[in-house]
C-alpha cells in the first residue's frame, strides 16, 4: 500500500512539473502563435555593434552604449578577458574587442576592469594573437596595417566553377560574410572614428608592424604553406591587376549582395554580413539613406535586446527553429492546453516553407525542387535541413490527429528538398550538399575551421529521423540506407557521436539514438548498446548531464579524453534522457535520476535556469545560448517519460 502510495504520489509530481512547464512556455508565445527566444552569443557582436556605430561616426546613443556596457562588464572573466561561453577560458579576439568597445564607448583605460583586460591580454602574447576577423576589423579602424590580413582579391567574384577556390565552395555563412568583405578588402577604406580612439596598448609591438597569422591547430602544414606562399604572391600582384575587372568584380559583388539582402532581416540573416554590407556602402560612397544600405542598418537594431540595465545585440534570430521545437515538446505534453497553441505555431510555419526560391545550394543540386525551412524570419536563399527535418516531423505528428491537407502538402515538399540534398557520403549537411573541399580550411583566411558546410551526424540523424517517421526504412530507402552507413562509420570508440551545431556527443548521441530507433535499428545493434553504456557513463552524480565547450578542442588524440563534463543543465540532462528513452532505456535507473534531476531543479515559474552555453555556431570559435532550450527540452523529456511509462511497449515512435 504504501509502495503504491509512493509511486502516486510520483506521478502526481511528475503531472504536476510538466503542468507547470507548459503554462510557462505558453507563457512565452507570440501574438500571432510563434515563439521567438533570445539568441545569445558571446561579447564580440554587441562589441562589433558598438564599434560599427562608431566607424560610421552615428550619433552616440549614449543611453544604450551605457547599457552595452553594464553587460559587456559583467560578463567579463576572472581571468581578465572575455570568454566564448559562460564562465570560459580567455580568447583573445573576444577580449579585444571587448576592450576596445567600452574604451570606445568611454571607459578609461585607468578603470581596474579595463587594467585587467589589458594585463590578460598582453600577458598571453597581445592583440597580434587575434583571429583573422578581428584583424579585418582592426585593419579597418587603422589599428594595423592591412598586411595583417590575408590578401583577399574582389576578382574572386568572376572565378569560375571549376577553379579550386569559389564562393560556392565555401559554407553560406562564409559566402554571405566573404563577399562584402571582399569588397572592403579592395578599397580599404578608413573608419571615421570620430573619437579617434585607438588600442596600441594591447600590443607588445608596433601594431603596424604585424604581419600574417601562424598556422591554426586544424591546419595542415603542407597545404598551409602552399596557400601561405600563394597569399604572398598575390600581395605582389593585386595592385597590377586591371582597374577595369576590379571594377566589374565589385559590381558582381554588390550584385550578389542585393539579390540576398532579405530586406530588414539582412543578408544572410546574420550579423556579419549584415554589419559587412552597411560597411561595404558606406564604401562605395552610399550615403545612410541609400535603401540597401538602411535596410541593413535598421536590421542590426532589430538584433539589439535591450533591458532596463543592459543591452546587447544577437547574431541572429531562431523563430523557425524556436517555434518547431517548442510545438513538439507541446505535442508531447498532449494537454488540452498545449496541442491548440502547437497546432497554431505549426500554422504560423505554414508560409514560411520556401518553395519558389533556388537558393545557393542549387548550384551542386540543380534538379531538386525547393522546399525546405530558414532558421530566420526571412532568410529564403539559405534555408537549413534541420529546421526542415523538425519542422516535418512536428506537422507530420500533429496530421496523426488531426489530418491537415496543408500539412501533407507542406510535408511532401520539404522530404522531396532533404532526399535531393543528401551528399555523395550519405551524410546532410545544415545547407549545402557536397561541401567537401576540406583543403579550403588551410587557407590563411580559414584559421577559425569553419570555411565550409560538411555533412555531420547530427543533422544526418535528423534527416533520417523525418524520413523514418514517413515510414522509409533501411530497407526500402536507398537514401536512408547510406544515411545509417555514414552513422556507423563515424560513432567513437567509446559509442558517442559528435555533435556540431549542440554541446557536443551529448547531443550527437541524441540526435542519433532517435533516428536509428526510427529507422528501426534493433535496440540491442552493438552501436546502440555502446551509446547507451557511455551516455549512462557520464552521467553526474546529480542525476543530471552537462558537457563544456572545451569538448571541442583538436589537441585530444583519444575520444575518451574528448569528452568534458561540466555541472549539470537542464537542457542537456533532456537531451541524454530522450537519447536513452529513444534506445528503450525507459526504465534504466540513469533515466529515473535523469527525471528527478530536472523535477528538482525547476523553478517556481515552472522553467529552468540555465546561464552554461549548450548550443554552437561554430566548434572553439562561436557559441551560442539559446534561451528557448532550457524551456522547452525539460519539458518534452518529461512528458515523454510520463507517456512511454504509461504504454507497454516502451518504444518512442516518432523520429525525435
Amino acid at each position: 500500500m504504501q509502495a503504491a502510495t509512493r509511486k502516486l504520489e510520483a506521478g502526481d509530481a511528475l503531472e504536476a512539473s510538466i503542468y507547470s512547464a507548459t503554462q510557462a512556455l505558453l507563457g512565452h508565445r507570440q501574438a500571432d502563435g510563434h515563439w521567438v527566444f533570445e539568441l545569445e552569443a558571446d561579447c564580440t557582436i554587441p562589441a562589433e555593434y558598438v564599434l560599427l556605430r562608431h566607424y560610421l561616426a552615428e550619433p552616440v546613443d549614449a543611453a544604450l552604449e551605457a547599457k552595452i556596457a553594464n553587460y559587456l562588464r559583467r560578463i567579463q572573466g576572472a581571468h581578465g578577458g572575455w570568454p566564448l561561453v559562460h564562465a570560459g577560458d580567455f580568447d583573445m579576439s573576444a577580449s579585444v574587442k571587448g576592450y576596445f568597445a567600452l574604451k570606445m564607448i568611454g571607459d578609461s583605460v585607468d578603470a581596474p576592469h579595463m587594467a585587467r583586460a589589458r594585463e590578460a591580454i598582453l600577458a598571453r602574447g597581445g592583440a597580434s594573437k587575434s583571429n583573422v576577423f578581428t584583424r579585418f576589423m582592426l585593419a579597418l579602424f587603422g589599428v594595423t596595417t592591412w598586411r595583417a590580413t590575408p590578401v583577399l582579391p574582389v576578382e574572386i567574384m568572376l572565378l569560375p566553377m571549376w577553379f579550386p577556390f569559389h564562393l560556392n565552395k565555401t559554407s553560406y555563412w562564409a559566402r554571405t560574410t566573404l563577399v562584402p568583405l571582399l569588397v572592403l578588402a579592395a578599397l580599404k577604406p578608413r573608419a571615421k572614428n570620430p573619437k579617434g580612439v585607438g588600442i596600441d596598448e594591447l600590443f607588445l609591438e608596433d601594431p603596424r608592424s604585424v604581419g600574417m597569422t601562424s598556422r591554426a591547430p586544424h591546419q595542415s602544414r603542407g597545404w598551409y604553406m602552399l596557400f601561405s606562399a600563394l597569399d604572398s604572391v598575390l600581395r605582389v600582384v593585386e595592385p597590377l591587376f586591371p582597374k577595369r575587372l576590379r571594377a566589374r568584380a565589385i559590381e558582381a559583388a554588390v550584385a550578389f549582395t542585393e539579390e540576398r539582402l532579405n530586406g530588414e532581416d539582412g543578408m544572410g540573416a546574420i550579423f556579419p554580413p549584415m554589419a559587412n554590407a552597411v560597411m561595404m556602402y558606406e564604401a562605395l560612397g552610399k550615403d545612410a539613406d541609400y535603401p540597401p544600405r538602411a535596410s541593413q542598418r535598421r536590421g542590426l537594431d532589430l538584433l539589439l535586446v535591450i533591458g532596463e540595465e543592459e543591452a546587447y545585440c544577437q547574431p541572429c534570430v531562431s523563430p523557425v527553429w524556436d517555434t518547431a521545437l517548442t510545438c513538439h515538446a507541446l505535442l508531447e505534453a498532449e494537454s488540452e492546453e498545449a496541442l491548440p497553441p502547437a497546432r497554431k505555431g505549426l500554422d504560423w510555419l505554414v508560409p514560411r516553407q520556401v518553395l519558389d526560391v533556388k537558393g545557393d545550394w542549387a548550384v551542386k543540386a540543380p534538379n531538386t525542387r525547393p522546399g525546405g525551412w530558414a532558421f530566420q524570419y526571412n532568410n529564403d536563399h539559405y534555408p537549413d535541413l534541420d529546421d526542415t527535418a523538425v519542422v516535418v516531423m512536428a506537422m507530420d505528428r500533429a496530421r496523426r490527429a488531426v489530418p491537415n491537407p496543408a500539412y501533407d502538402a507542406a510535408i511532401a515538399r520539404g522530404r522531396e528538398w532533404i532526399e535531393g540534398m543528401q551528399s555523395k557520403d550519405g551524410g546532410w549537411a545544415a545547407f549545402d550538399v557536397n561541401n567537401l573541399e576540406y583543403y579550403l580550411n588551410n587557407i590563411p583566411f580559414s584559421d577559425h575551421g569553419a570555411l565550409l558546410d560538411p555533412p555531420t551526424e547530427d543533422v544526418t540523424a535528423r534527416c533520417i529521423s523525418m524520413l523514418a517517421q514517413l515510414g522509409e526504412t533501411a530497407e526500402t530507402s536507398p537514401a536512408v540506407a547510406a544515411g545509417i552507413a555514414y552513422l556507423r562509420r563515424t560513432q567513437l570508440a567509446e559509442g558517442s557521436w559528435y555533435g556540431r551545431w549542440g554541446l557536443n556527443y551529448i547531443y550527437g548521441t541524441w540526435s542519433v539514438l532517435c533516428a536509428l530507433n526510427a529507422a528501426g535499428v534493433d535496440h540491442n545493434d552493438p552501436m546502440v548498446r555502446k551509446a547507451v553504456g557511455w551516455l549512462s557513463s557520464v552521467q553526474n552524480a546529480d542525476g543530471g548531464w552537462g558537457e563544456d565547450a572545451t569538448s571541442y578542442r583538436l589537441d585530444y588524440n583519444e575520444f575518451k579524453k574528448g569528452f568534458d563534463g561540466c555541472p549539470s543543465t537542464a537542457s542537456q540532462t533532456a537531451w541524454a534522457l530522450l537519447g536513452l528513452m529513444a534506445a528503450g532505456e525507459v526504465e534504466n535507473p540513469a533515466v529515473a535520476r535523469g527525471v528527478e534531476y530536472l523535477m528538482t531543479t525547476q523553478t517556481q515559474k515552472g522553467l529552468w535556469d540555465e546561464q552554461r552555453y549548450t548550443a554552437t555556431g561554430f566548434p572553439r570559435v562561436f557559441y551560442l545560448r539559446y534561451h528557448g532550450y532550457s524551456k522547452f527540452f525539460p519539458l518534452w523529456a518529461l512528458a515523454r517519460y510520463r507517456n512511454l511509462r504509461k504504454t507497454n511497449s516502451r518504444v518512442v515512435g516518432v523520429g525525435m
